[in-house]
């Protein structure tokens, strides 16, 4: 029983490693997490209701799931042999669909949901100017974390220097 435990509770840190992987290692995941900070702020700022806060956090994360499922499909096809390098090729093309499927139906939901508050997302911004001068502010934190954040290992490599497959 105590093991079951254990090996329940390890399945959290696998987790939890897989998802700091691809913090540290993909862009296009750090570039949603900035997309997700931006859309919270919207949404405060729009004040939306529960329900539709509700709508907004199940898109952020089928986005952000999406993103992983992506990123372990390409590392698990990675480097494929040659009888197999279109099929792998194939499945890394899809898996990217998928991802945008699911983030242009975010981003239209998003839309639905904060267009029609713009008035009240702008009264906030010129009742509080700081408010926007920090979110324009945060584009350049945003920016070097999406596209300059550097890890020095190379993807698919652990800190030891031997390969994760």
């Amino acid at each position: 029983m105590r093991s079951e435990i254990k090996r329940f509770g390890r399945g959290f840190v696998y987790a939890w490693n897989g998802i700091r992987a691809a913090v540290q290692q993909e862009r296009n995941f750090r570039f949603h997490l900035c997309a997700t900070c931006y859309t919270i702020a919207a949404c405060c700022l729009a004040e939306v209701s529960a329900v539709e806060w509700a709508l907004i956090i199940l898109c952020i994360a089928a986005v952000l799931g999406m993103e992983l499922m992506n990123s372990a499909i390409e590392r698990a096809v990675d480097k494929p042999d040659t009888t197999h390098w279109w099929s792998a090729g194939a499945a890394k093309d899809m898996a990217a669909g998928a991802v945008l499927i699911v983030a242009l139906g975010a981003l239209c939901i998003g839309c639905v949901l904060l267009i029609p508050r713009l008035s009240v997302i702008v009264d906030h911004l010129r009742t509080v100017p700081v408010t926007g001068v920090l979110c324009l502010l945060g584009l350049i934190p945003a920016y070097l974390f999406t596209f300059r954040y550097h890890q020095t290992n190379q993807k698919g490599e652990t800190t030891n220097g031997k390969s994760n497959s």
